[in-house]
């Protein structure tokens, strides 16, 4: 337990200085219990990291969301990168932003191998009949927990009514969401700057939470200052990775081998996620399953419900389609189906998640330097507002294909409903935490599977 101030001994002190090993262990902690989606994620990382650790700040947190909120790629992993490398320089970030990645990288290999080895499981579908209504409950709590702490006046609710507004009903893109939101955010800063204001008082300590390690007013350590030269060496070692890799498989597969094209065309992917895994869905099935056939449609969606199933990015879903293209394609021949897939989806996952890093040690430092900078913060708050309308969509859109997974003249499922309800009565009155609503809603579903196959149904 932190001892007290001496100073004023009513109030904790800030938490030791973290060592890399304690960081490292929880981050991989981190990336082995990340359900939910990237709302559930960051609400996890925030109870975490903010909440209980204290390791960094209330305000600091949000404005670290914020600038990975208007990135492309997925942005629960890319603050988990930002964090880690704000607490142990690149190192950190590098170890933050990977261990998300890779207990689901391992564990989606595991899983498409045994889907394409063994087909259609009962017990195995009854599991995810039971996991996909909780994982609808978790994304509802988490834009909750989300808006309860971003929404703080009238002028950011309404913003995040209009982006729900915008695309649910209008569907706009998100990236014109996010623009209209900052232009939102940056002319109220300037009419009404108490409105658009992040976080008060004294970090963590206003939460209640007591003061954080890294805390409102903690100065930017050394590494995290921006200098032009810093800038121009990430940007260089970024491109020589991309180009190293890239030519490799150039060198051993050709231009139009099946790893290179894999390589090529989820760069481009990974600079359109705007918005979350499901804003460059299209794209992924267009080009997997249309273009280079890969896989099939059922298949894809196969995948997604992985995706949606696993801890990890949701975006994770394109380490199957990657499995299972080159499983198809036997890329190393027939005898060696189980190592193509696991190198096709390894591959995807590098060039999928490369430019994630990129961006957050470039622009870190920039980002550091405007934190409490009105002009800067205010339309990062206008877009976080915006998010939240926008996660309460995602929610709208899992519950009706959960709900009414033949669509809506389909008939209703009562059991899912009722696995969501029970779960979301454990998120919201009992507090209960994301591992035990899993496996108990996954139970849940497996008993229904088998009941309905007991009566014949």
């Amino acid at each position: 337990m932190t001892p007290p101030d001496p100073l004023n001994p009513t109030v904790a002190a800030p938490p030791p200085p973290v060592s890399r090993g304690e960081a490292l262990r929880f981050w991989l902690k981190l990336g082995c219990i990340s359900f939910g989606g990237p709302a559930g994620q960051i609400a996890l990382m925030h109870e975490e990291l903010v909440e209980r650790r204290r390791w960094i700040s209330e305000r600091r947190f949000l404005h670290a969301l914020n600038y990975c909120m208007v990135l492309p790629g997925p942005e629960a992993q890319q603050l988990a990168t930002y964090i880690g490398w704000l607490m142990h320089r690149s190192w950190g970030g590098i170890v933050a932003g990977g261990l998300f990645v890779l207990p689901s990288l391992f564990l989606l290999i595991g899983l498409s191998w045994i889907y394409l080895a063994y087909g259609s499981v009962p017990a195995i579908a009854g599991l995810f009949h039971g996991i996909k209504p909780a994982v609808t409950a978790l994304v509802v709590h988490a834009a909750w927990r989300v808006g309860s702490r971003a929404l703080k006046n009238a002028w950011l609710w309404s913003i995040a009514a209009a982006s729900f507004v915008a695309i649910f009903a209008l569907s706009l893109p998100f990236p014109l969401i996010v623009l209209i939101a900052g232009l939102i955010g940056h002319v109220g800063g300037k009419v009404a700057p108490d409105r658009f204001k992040t976080g008060g008082g004294h970090g963590a300590a206003a939460q209640g939470h007591g003061p954080a390690l890294i805390d409102d007013d903690t100065p930017a350590p050394d590494h995290a200052r921006f200098t032009w030269a810093r800038f121009r060496g990430v940007l260089a070692v970024s491109l020589a990775l991309w180009a190293l890799a890239m030519g490799l498989l150039v060198a051993f597969f050709g231009w139009d081998g099946v790893l290179t094209r894999m390589g090529w065309f989820f760069t481009k992917a990974a600079l359109l996620t705007f918005g979350g895994a499901y804003a460059v869905l299209p794209y992924v099935y267009q080009g997997a399953v249309d273009h280079f056939h890969w896989l099939t449609a059922p298949q894809m969606i196969d995948g997604l419900a992985l995706g949606e199933t696993t801890p990890g990015p949701l975006i994770m879903v394109v380490a199957f389609v990657g499995f299972v293209g080159g499983w198809t394609m036997q890329i190393f021949g027939s005898d060696a189906l189980l190592l193509a897939g696991a190198v096709a989806a390894t591959v995807v996952t590098f060039f999928t998640f490369l430019p994630s890093f990129c961006f957050i040690l470039l622009g870190g430092p920039f980002i550091e330097s405007t934190h409490g900078q009105l002009r800067f913060t205010a339309p990062l708050t206008g877009i976080t507002a915006a998010v939240v309308g926008v996660i309460v969509n995602l929610a709208l859109f899992f519950a009706y294909h959960v709900l009414w997974p033949q669509g809506l003249a389909g008939p209703f499922d009562a059991a899912s409903a009722a696995i969501g309800l029970v779960a979301a009565v454990a998120l919201f009155r009992f507090k209960a935490g994301v591992i035990p609503v899993v496996c108990g809603a996954g139970l849940a579903g497996l008993a229904v599977q088998l009941g309905r196959t007991a009566l014949g149904l």
